[in-house]
């Protein structure tokens, strides 16, 4: 018996399962050789119900819980990290603060062309010199005549530039809060002129996400695109990442658990003096340590799940979750290529992309060294 999931959320981790299995693993490595986000396996992930798992059937979404989107998270990130970025974007930071702090009128007109038609939403808080210090936000958003005028650029941002991005939740100053910046949070249509997208490429991680570089030349949207109360876009933000900390770390689990399954499929058939590498103890013990940081993992990610379902506070476990499992994915992953030897240098096996897809988990959704501090700061330091 598991404390954390029932049999309805294993019931819908074996769909999942079953379609990464079929649809993803086999396109996922000639899509990172090709450094090409696919429209097409995104609408199939879409079509699976993976775009509004948590979100209310009303809105087009699952109407699941926040725990099954940490499963489908995990097991899509076992076959492929870029996927499973898409997936994560999509909904803790798309749809999420969008179904939290939107009125019924933007929910009704913002989340049904995700959830229901494949559309994927980005998250605009990374600027140049705006990452870990996000209070350093410069994008400004002027407010004449009943439109917000949007200046300024964004970083680093997924789900940005494909023709499947319906547009973007932006964090901009918006004026002044006694002698401090005021940001607000806007939501912005990628079809609005003046809306300039770049993708990046000759990345090192998840090379099959679509990743950008935003610009807003003087943008205009009505003034209802506003995003919760006006002043308190900074806030909206750092709550969204709490909730995004646990589909990250998800993904953390997911990449260390399909790394390990990789290793020890290995080991049972590599030969080496005569027999399989496994029954060496320096082989073995490996698999075993990599075994145990793997289920220490899962529970704490499982239980800050757990917390965030049952309205409990969760913003120092999700940090935790994010760090501990961004660490093991990159032991796990770096032992799997080990044990793998020259042949885990190699694109014809797996186990390179995931080692290089792990590096980005402890940087992305906080890095590892801001998440300390936030953790130092929930323990009253």
């Amino acid at each position: 018996m598991n404390p954390f999931t029932t049999d309805k959320h294993e019931a819908f981790r074996n769909k999942i399962r079953e379609f990464a299995e079929q649809e993803i693993r086999p396109e996922a490595r000639k899509l990172d050789q090709e450094e090409r986000f696919s429209p097409e396996l995104t609408q199939k992930m879409a079509g699976q119900g993976l775009f509004g798992v948590a979100i209310p059937g009303q809105y087009g979404g699952q109407g699941l819980d926040y725990m099954a989107l940490v499963i489908a998270v995990e097991e899509i990130a076992r076959i492929d990290g870029s996927q499973a970025a898409t997936i994560t974007a999509v909904n803790s930071l798309g749809l999420g603060p969008i179904y939290k702090y939107g009125t019924e009128k933007q929910r009704q007109r913002f989340l049904p062309p995700i959830t229901r038609d494949g559309k994927t939403w980005a998250f605009g808080l990374t600027e140049r010199d705006a990452g870990s210090d996000s209070g350093s936000t410069r994008t400004h958003a002027e407010l004449i005549d009943g439109l917000w005028h949007i200046n300024g650029s964004k970083m680093f941002i997924s789900n940005s530039t494909s023709d499947i991005s319906a547009g973007i939740t932006v964090q901009a100053i918006t004026g002044k809060q006694g002698d401090r910046d005021e940001f607000s949070t806007i939501l912005v249509e990628a079809d609005r002129e003046g809306y300039i997208r770049r993708p990046i490429h000759n990345k090192m991680v998840w090379r099959a996400a679509d990743t950008g570089e935003l610009q807003f030349r003087d943008v205009t949207v009505p003034e209802e695109n506003l995003l919760g109360e006006r002043g308190k876009g900074h806030r909206i933000m750092l709550e969204t990442l709490d909730s995004g900390r646990l589909t990250v770390g998800a993904m953390g689990l997911g990449l260390a658990r399909g790394a390990y399954e990789m290793a020890l499929d290995y080991a049972q058939k590599r030969v080496q003096f005569g027999r399989p590498i496994s029954k060496f103890q320096s082989i073995s013990f490996k698999l075993a340590e990599m075994a145990t940081k793997i289920e220490t993992a899962k529970n704490m990610l499982y239980q800050a799940a757990w917390l965030k379902i049952h309205d409990q506070p969760f913003g120092k476990e999700a940090a935790m979750a994010k760090l501990y499992t961004s660490e093991v994915a990159k032991e796990v992953a770096d032992e799997a290529v080990q044990i793998h030897g020259g042949y885990g240098l190699i694109q014809e096996y797996d186990i390179e992309r995931f080692f290089r897809d792990q590096r980005i988990l402890q940087i992305g959704e906080g890095t590892s060294e801001v998440l300390k501090l936030v953790i130092a700061r929930k323990i009253g330091l």
